[in-house]
């Protein structure tokens, strides 16, 4: 919805190739354009290198909660981190809020933010324990909060609670404000470019489609870091599942509200061009784990239809997030790396308020200043687990090639006995391998391992990617990288004779 609502971000600036930048942010989503706007505003010249177009990633899949009541409850936080350091994530929370507010007030954002109330309510009696506990953690946290006898949603309920100071917004909208700031400051933004290696010396190059380049620093805003890394083992990819629609009776919920399932459901209202749509999300999954990713739409439909007179739905999407082991993202040096690259993963379903945390973050470390949350984040707060040295050696090579082998088109026309827009994995000869029909008879053939560490991909009915159910890298129907966090195409498989239907 929020990428259909606005026009292709055209960049101003161009890079300079033999200029010594202070910052490049590899990313362009909400996390690396509120970076280099703090960064460039504070003095750093700063690079922002996008391998597609800024804020089609992960932030154009967002439902755009705004939100102090995190994914991972306070209950959590508090019992793993201690109760001062649960004090310490929602002030940080709570401080990227007021950071989006603020931009959008200083630079005049147009894009339909406003303040609402949260409700998480519960069904049952396990559930109302739970919210319970939830509440005496989130109250002891410093967050506003209380209980209700109403809900801005027409399910029934047997208790809830409300949390003021929420927030909802358009994200594209306000990326793109952001980012036309962050020029006009001097930044530059590099599009449709990715980067393809780190020479780390003394200082850092940035080998990309459109050359190298260079900087004191580097940040990795890409959602999940590319290559190889601790974090990977530390970030669990899930998808979650989108709705928009318009409603018979315009009964939209002015507010944001979670029932506690698991996976949950979640609900709000955005005012897009004029016209109003009800946002619902939720029958989350780890990545590459849903043999049937259309049933996961049909499910979450199914359970609107329960509650609202739907009219026509708009738009359906899913999106990928990172669920990190011990609940809060890592936002700072990047394990194993030089002690000048950095990263910013594992904001679960929380990554609007969690990307200006880590702009706060990076801002603090990069221009010296007191730290009141780089501690906290630290990534380096894991340590490696037994082997993983080896663990690397071993798996991070590239998978085995098919490299001048010709397959019979005929054959596995025969094998798979696929019909347009289909795929599935096949075995011939020996070797396995990915195959997708197109919608005009066309057979489409790769190699179905993972270029990151050798995972089998599998394939997502739904949006007709392969998608790696270990670390979630996602590839298109013919092998092109779309997400990280490999670095490179799955590789495409010579077909002879091709049938066409």
């Amino acid at each position: 919805m929020w990428q259909d609502s606005v026009d292709e971000y055209y960049s101003l600036n161009r890079p300079q190739k033999n200029f010594l930048y202070d910052v490049i942010i590899v990313g362009g989503g909400i996390t690396g354009i509120s970076t280099g706007l703090l960064l460039q505003k504070a003095g750093k010249k700063c690079l922002i290198v996008e391998a597609a177009n800024i804020g089609f990633g992960t932030t154009g899949g967002t439902t755009a909660h705004l939100n102090t009541l995190l994914d991972t409850p306070y209950t959590t936080i508090q019992k793993k981190f201690g109760k001062e350091d649960a004090k310490l994530v929602a002030k940080s929370v709570k401080e990227a809020i007021r950071l989006i507010y603020n931009n959008i007030n200083e630079y005049r954002i147009d894009c339909g933010f406003s303040f609402a109330n949260a409700f998480l309510f519960a069904k049952d009696e396990k559930q109302e324990k739970e919210l319970d506990e939830i509440y005496e953690a989130s109250l002891a946290a410093g967050i506003d909060i209380g209980y209700s006898d109403n809900i801005t949603v027409p399910i029934d309920f047997v208790k809830a609670i409300k949390v003021g100071g929420q927030g909802k917004f358009h994200p594209l909208k306000y990326v793109y404000g952001l980012a036309n700031e962050f020029e006009k400051m001097g930044g530059v933004i590099l599009q449709k470019c990715r980067v393809t290696n780190i020479e780390k010396n003394d200082t850092i190059t940035a080998e990309t489609e459109k050359g190298n380049f260079r900087a004191n620093d580097l940040i990795y805003a890409t959602h999940i870091p590319p290559g190889v890394n601790l974090l990977h083992l530390r970030c669990v990819p899930y998808r979650s599942y989108a709705i928009a629609m318009t409603l018979n009776d315009n009964a939209y919920p002015a507010d944001l509200a979670y029932d506690m399932y698991d996976p949950y459901h979640y609900y709000r209202t955005q005012r897009v061009n004029g016209r109003n749509y009800l946002i619902a999300g939720g029958e989350d999954h780890k990545t590459g784990h849903e043999e049937n990713t259309e049933y996961s739409f049909l499910k979450l439909e199914s359970h609107i239809r329960q509650y609202f007179s739907v009219k026509e739905i708009v738009y359906k999407w899913s999106s990928q997030y990172f669920e990190p082991a011990d609940g809060i993202p890592y936002i700072g040096h990047l394990p194993g790396s030089p002690e000048n690259i950095y990263v910013a993963t594992g904001f679960g379903g929380n990554g609007m308020v969690y990307s200006g945390v880590a702009a706060l973050v990076f801002k603090e470390i990069l221009l010296n200043e007191e730290k009141k949350y780089a501690d906290l984040f630290d990534p380096n707060r894991i340590k490696p687990i037994a082997g993983f040295t080896n663990f690397i050696k071993h798996n991070a090579d590239v998978a085995k090639l098919f490299v001048s082998k010709l397959f019979s088109g005929e054959d596995l026309h025969e094998l798979a006995e696929l019909a347009p827009g289909e795929a599935k994995i096949v075995v011939y000869n020996k070797n396995k391998i990915a195959l997708y029909k197109d919608e005009e008879g066309q057979l489409h053939a790769i190699n179905p391992i993972c270029t990151h560490l050798k995972c089998e991909v599998k394939w997502n009915m739904a949006e007709k990617t392969w998608d790696c159910p270990c670390h979630g890298a996602r590839y298109s129907f013919d092998g092109k990288l779309l997400t990280g966090p490999a670095s490179h195409d799955l590789e495409s498989i010579q077909l002879g004779s091709l049938i066409k239907k």
